[in-house]
């Protein structure tokens, strides 16, 4: 028993109808708290206290088959690859007896004469359609027989009965019955069918290729120093601990940590960044990222699932699975769409058959505009061309992949470019969002201090100052220490020699250069009873208990914070500072960068309640941040944003990643969510005029059942198309 998500592959998938089949069966099993099916990725996922025997079993007594998947794993080579192939020979077989059929009816539809008689004609047509049906079309009356015992009917119920009830009417035309022969109208249906599953496969399949890129840009052997050699062996034979070489121009084979060299490494396929990025000893490298000109010795420290690449690969994936309030809307439709479709083609066989007359007043309005409309065919085979086209143009596909389609392409645009989405849902709400609050530390700000003035007390020198505290701070670990010594190391001042170093706890630091002693900290630690009217954190240096100097430093505000401002601005959405730094600090920063609201010494404890209170305002709220204290109010925000700089918990939290916490990538993720959000309207809108245009006309009898199932097909491939064009362009 386990309370963690299940994940299950679904086999036999091909429609949205087969989704709500399979998530109704699953939510009924006992334990479940949520279950979410994905037809794109033909996958489940499963929330609650259940044994994954009892899922499949669910499952299987639905009519489809299923596998646990114990963890993610996508390569290029995977199953859906067999798939297609498989959809494409199908294909191509069905259209070589639909293309036969298609040319032997041409004197038919010419002339109306049945070549070389009416009998072979007739046997000819029921031959080759049972032909199609029986081979190619094998799965897909399979399907509807799987589902039709289990009282669960999908498409290829439909599709099932349209094509067979087509293959009646020759088998009544052969018996003398005065009726229209649809036989050869069958197979073709099917091939139509086929074609359009095919197509649509293939465009599903470019919706998900975020994921496989993501998954196979992986390198496929390293070489592995042992014992001062090197070894070459396969990347998953990898353990955590080895040392890896990584030469020019090679792939680094895992995430881990530089313990010798230094090297440019191009990161751009993890984090969206276009420049390489430094790396020397002691920095964090990522798999599967381009070493450009250095040879590099990696110790391993991640391996498998656990690495850097296979995680975003693995958020993305649970953000293509989960489900948008707007998705609501096709949910409710593709649950009840096929029994609707049932009764009505019911409806209208017995209206044809019972009211001939009101039936073709209706269908007369277009008999100058189809060629096909044949006022004076009798009202049987009216009802039968009438029932067929209803059965096979009625189409849930297009409503159920409206939203899931292009959720995974906008997922996988923004994994692409540094912007991990961890949940769907969030997509929508960030179109709806009116207030963004941001923390300040390591959000705003580069989150460590830096020195941003020298301040001389004396006669001294400015580098002196520099050169003799940064002596003295580089036995010290505190961040301020830190930012002195970076100062001097930037300037390129040498450091002199120290003795007789001691530290003060949160006071200072002393020590000897030569004979004169160098005291560095606090203004109470050297002595110093002045004032200092410069902002900031003041580190002073005193030489023989004389002041000489104070260093001022402040946390430096991040270089594109006040673009991502005013951009927020231009968009007519409210900002705010949510910080538990000192009511000045904050001040100065929302001053320069035009914040509107700023609340400061907020308690951790306290950002929840002020993110809740401006819910209560009405205020649709966005949180960014980066830290522990960051969580709980990253969680309470309608949608949370963590900063990838950050600590573990807060991307835990967070709805969306910004890999490199970078906030112009916040500018990017509203544009994305606003153009994933667009797609996901024009797809409804548009599989939702496709049904409401196109049952009316084959109810009475306008549409041809070929091109009924020609346009069903195409109304699928039309959404998946429209979701794909997200790929294109920048965000």
């Amino acid at each position: 028993m386990s309370n963690k998500s299940i994940e299950l592959k679904i086999k036999g998938m091909h429609c949205a109808g087969c989704v709500g089949t399979i998530e109704r069966a699953l939510n009924q099993v006992e334990g479940v708290e949520k279950a979410v099916v994905n037809l794109t990725l033909e996958k489940a996922r499963v929330a609650g206290e259940v044994r994954v025997d009892q899922l499949i079993q669910a499952i299987e007594n639905t009519g489809y088959g299923a596998e646990h998947i114990e963890q993610l794993e996508i390569s290029p080579e995977d199953r859906p690859d067999e798939n297609l192939n498989r959809s494409k020979h199908q294909m191509v077989f069905a259209w070589v007896a639909t293309t036969i059929i298609m040319l032997w009816m041409i004197p038919n539809w010419i002339s109306g004469i049945m070549w070389p008689s009416e009998t072979l004609y007739i046997y000819g047509m029921i031959g080759l359609s049972v032909i199609v049906l029986v081979f190619p079309g094998r799965e897909t009356l399979k399907s509807a027989w799987r589902s039709a015992i289990h009282f669960s009917p999908n498409m290829d119920v439909l599709i099932a009965l349209g094509s067979l009830a087509c293959l009646v009417t020759g088998g009544l035309k052969a018996t003398g019955m005065n009726i229209h022969s649809f036989a050869g109208i069958a197979g073709m249906i099917m091939a139509f069918h086929l074609t359009g599953r095919y197509i649509e496969a293939k465009a599903r399949g470019r919706s998900s290729q975020a994921i496989k890129r993501l998954m196979s840009f992986g390198a496929k052997n390293a070489i592995i120093l042992k014992e001062g050699k090197g070894i070459e062996v396969a990347v998953s034979s990898i353990e955590v601990g080895d040392i890896m070489m990584v030469k020019p121009g090679e792939k680094i084979p895992t995430d881990g940590l530089i313990i010798k060299g230094e090297s440019a490494v191009d990161e751009s396929i993890a984090t969206g960044e276009s420049l390489p990025v430094h790396k020397s000893q002691g920095d964090n490298v990522i798999g599967a990222t381009i070493n450009l000109d250095g040879s590099i010795e990696v110790e391993a420290t991640k391996i498998g699932k656990d690495t850097f690449i296979s995680q975003m690969a693995k958020l993305v994936e649970e953000a293509q699975t989960t489900k948008i309030p707007i998705q609501a809307f096709a949910d409710r439709v593709t649950a009840i769409f096929v029994p609707i479709v049932l009764g009505l083609a019911t409806v209208t066989f017995t209206a044809w058959r019972m009211s001939p007359e009101f039936m073709q007043s209706g269908m007369a309005v277009f008999v100058n505009i189809f060629p096909w409309v044949n006022l004076d065919a009798s009202p049987a085979t009216m009802a039968i061309f009438s029932a067929v086209a209803v059965l096979v143009i009625a189409c849930p596909c297009a409503l159920g992949l409206a939203t899931p389609t292009a959720l995974m392409v906008g997922s996988g645009k923004g994994a692409e470019n540094g912007i991990l989405i961890r949940n769907g849902a969030a997509i929508q709400r960030m179109n709806e969002v009116t207030t963004v609050v941001f923390d300040k530390t390591g959000t705003l700000t580069e989150g460590k201090p830096k020195v941003i003035q020298v301040k001389q007390l004396s006669a001294i020198g400015e580098n002196d100052l520099i050169r003799m505290a940064a002596s003295i701070e580089k036995h010290s670990t505190h961040p301020l220490g830190a930012a002195i010594v970076q100062l001097a190391n930037e300037k390129q001042i040498g450091l002199d020699e120290v003795s007789d170093v001691q530290a003060s706890a949160g006071k200072g630091m002393t020590g000897k250069i030569g004979s004169a002693v160098i005291k560095v900290g606090s203004a109470g630690f050297v002595g110093f009873n002045g004032e200092i009217n410069e902002t900031g954190s003041h580190v002073f240096i005193a030489v023989d208990n004389t002041v000489y100097g104070v260093f001022i430093l402040a946390d430096e505000m991040k270089d594109n914070a006040g673009e991502t401002i005013q951009s927020l601005k231009l968009q007519n959405i409210k900002t705010v500072i949510l910080t538990g730094d000192k009511k000045e600090a904050a001040h100065i920063l929302a001053d320069q960068i035009g914040i509107d609201e700023i609340y400061a010494e907020v308690l951790p404890e306290d950002k929840t309640h002020i993110i809740k209170s401006l819910q209560d305002k009405g205020e649709i709220v966005c949180m960014l941040g980066d830290g522990i204290n960051d969580a709980p109010a990253i969680a309470q925000a309608d949608v949370g944003v963590a900063m990838g700089t950050g600590t573990d918990i807060a991307m835990e939290t967070g709805d969306i990643i910004l890999v490199k916490g970078d906030l112009l990538k916040l500018n990017q993720t509203f544009s994305l969510a606003k153009k994933t959000f667009q797609k996901i309207r024009q797809n409804l809108f548009w599989a939702s005029i496709y049904n409401l245009i196109a049952i009316p006309l084959a109810i009475f009898g306008v549409l041809h059942p070929v091109l009924a199932e020609a346009a069903m097909a195409l109304s699928s491939i039309n959404v998946v198309g429209n979701s794909n064009r997200l790929r294109r362009g920048s965000l």
